[in-house]
């Protein structure tokens, strides 16, 4: 019989999904370490809020945390169990072609390669997938 633990683990991986902001900082994470600040900027939401979000996807095991200097970073963290992992994959692979997700990436490659950057993620550390757009003048 199934403990109540495992119920209540499969209720928050599901609920963590079940949010746009959610979904929306997982699709901007992709395969990237990604800084708070940069979630804050590309999503034009408070930092609490972010900060928020980001806690469920903890509790959740959705992503991992990592604290440089000033400086908060967030990436993906598969699950251990084969059919979240797969279910996961699936929502992430869905996201890459919503609308409002593409829109997403496309404004964190703005703000990241911007002739003048954010006050906001001024020194912040720029997500590996990025680095190559801060020197391309097409952004």
């Amino acid at each position: 019989m199934p403990s109540s633990k495992n119920h209540s683990d499969l209720e928050l991986f599901f609920n963590a999904l079940a949010d746009r902001t959610r979904l929306r900082l997982l699709n901007l994470m992709g395969e990237d370490e990604v800084c708070v600040c940069f979630f804050v900027e590309v999503l034009q939401t408070n930092q609490p809020k972010i900060s928020r979000h980001l806690a469920y996807l903890k509790r959740a095991g959705l992503v991992k945390s990592r604290k440089e200097g000033l400086w908060m970073h967030y990436r993906v963290n598969e699950p251990e169990q084969e059919v979240a992992a797969q279910i996961l994959a699936n929502v992430r692979k869905y996201m890459r072609k919503d609308e409002q997700m593409i829109a997403d990436r496309e404004r964190m490659i703005h703000v990241c390669c911007a002739q003048e950057v954010p006050e906001s993620i001024q020194g912040a550390p720029i997500p590996a997938s990025l680095v190559a757009y801060q020197c391309n003048s097409s952004c």
